[in-house]
């Protein structure tokens, strides 16, 4: 058992909190996607939902614990899922759900929040400033900051999909994770250390945005001076200590991909799988690209963590021009 922050009885108390229109989500073998990769391929598909991402899986445990009390008012950072989680949960609770985002940030993702019934205060910067400010904001009225990847709950509710995994009697022996925050991975990560301890679990991050790799190679904190991805969900510069070191106790590897393997990825899960995603949601399937030896004759679960793609910027990438990978 990884001691890690996370503890494997929550998780399955998790299940009983969350709205179950989160959880459950589709799990099934794409082979139409097999022969371009070369290996087995099944889909953890987090988009079927109605906030097109996994993180409400850990929004609703943090607003069914802060219904109980109260202060009745939360405030979070989002490069605009997180958001979007922390508002759909918020309004089934009649929070005052309040989202710092920086104003280059996805507008559809935006829009959203907004239409969420949250308020949302926009920064002249990038995912980090925005956290400075919810911190500032939480600080100075008093209320609950939600800090994705830190905060426990979002770590634990992300970790259900991992109880899924295991559930499902896999046959799998691998799982590829998006790495950003390390929510995800440090959630699902736990289950299957804990529970299929002999499935690899594999981080991909894009090269653009690579501090949490960096630090989980280096076994310390790597902070980068600026991140540079299409790849927005993962888009941080300032790993979290706490969470480093649950990473280093669950990865196996951590692995940084490039930007047109990113996009050929959501080309492939578009024409393949017909699944219209997020850059982060597709990172997955760039690993197995960029490595197909490594992968080759094994059974690889990606989790396919969000769709939440402005629709100009996502027919503009897929329509670009593939590139031709080399070994």
């Amino acid at each position: 058992m990884p001691k890690t922050r996370l503890d494997t009885a929550r998780i399955r108390a998790a299940r009983r909190v969350i709205d179950p229109v989160f959880l459950d989500t589709p799990l099934y073998r794409c082979e139409a996607l097999e022969p371009g990769l070369g290996c087995t391929v099944s889909i953890k598909l987090e988009t079927a939902n109605p906030i097109r991402s996994f993180k409400a899986r850990g929004t609703e445990l943090v607003a069914s614990r802060l219904a109980d009390r109260a202060s009745r008012a939360v405030v979070c950072a989002s490069a605009g899922n997180l958001g979007q989680a922390l508002a759909w949960s918020g309004r089934r609770r009649e929070l005052n759900v309040t989202v710092v985002a920086s104003r280059l940030a996805t507008r559809v993702k935006l829009d959203r929040i907004r239409a969420l019934g949250a308020g949302l205060e926009l920064v002249d910067g990038d995912h980090e400033m925005a956290r400075e400010r919810a911190a500032a904001i939480a600080r100075y009225d008093g209320i609950r900051l939600v800090e994705d990847s830190l905060d426990i709950e979002t770590c634990e509710g992300a970790a259900t999909i991992g109880l899924e995994l295991v559930d499902s009697a896999p046959s799998f022996d691998t799982v590829l994770i998006a790495l950003g925050g390390g929510a995800l991975a440090t959630g699902v990560g736990h289950v299957l250390k804990a529970m299929a301890p002999g499935v690899e679990v594999i981080c991909v991050q894009p090269l653009g945005a690579p501090a949490l790799t960096l630090s989980w190679r280096q076994r310390r904190v790597v902070t980068t001076d600026s991140a540079d991805t299409i790849a927005d969900g993962v888009a941080g510069r300032y790993p979290i200590p706490a969470v480093l070191d649950d990473l280093l106790l669950v990865a196996d590897d951590a692995v940084l991909v490039r930007e047109e393997s990113i996009v050929a990825g959501m080309r492939l899960l578009l024409d393949h799988a017909g699944l219209v995603v997020e850059p982060s949601a597709a990172l997955g399937i760039a690993a197995i690209l960029e490595d197909r030896d490594r992968f080759a004759g094994r059974h690889v679960v990606t989790i396919v963590c969000g769709s939440n793609v402005d629709a100009d910027a996502y027919h503009h990438w897929v329509r670009s021009t593939p590139h031709h990978h080399k070994p």
